[in-house]
């Protein structure tokens, strides 16, 4: 499953790596959008396959910044 982010705004701390098991609504990763850190959690229990954005990369709304399977 794709993991996106809500809004626009720069991804600031990814907080997995590719190969961690995660639990349904843990954190993954923190935007910061509107000068607010906001948390992005994980849409399913999985393992974290790939990830797809950098620390600092600048995002927009649906930016898929992870895939959990």
């Amino acid at each position: 499953m794709e993991v996106t982010v809500p809004m626009v705004g720069k991804l600031v701390r990814i907080l997995v790596k590719e190969g961690d098991q995660v639990k349904e609504n843990d954190q993954v990763a923190i935007i910061e959008a509107m000068k607010m850190e906001m948390p992005i959690v994980a849409p399913i229990s999985g393992t974290v396959k790939e990830i797809r954005a950098k620390e600092g990369q600048q995002v927009t709304s649906d930016t898929v910044i992870m895939i959990i399977e």
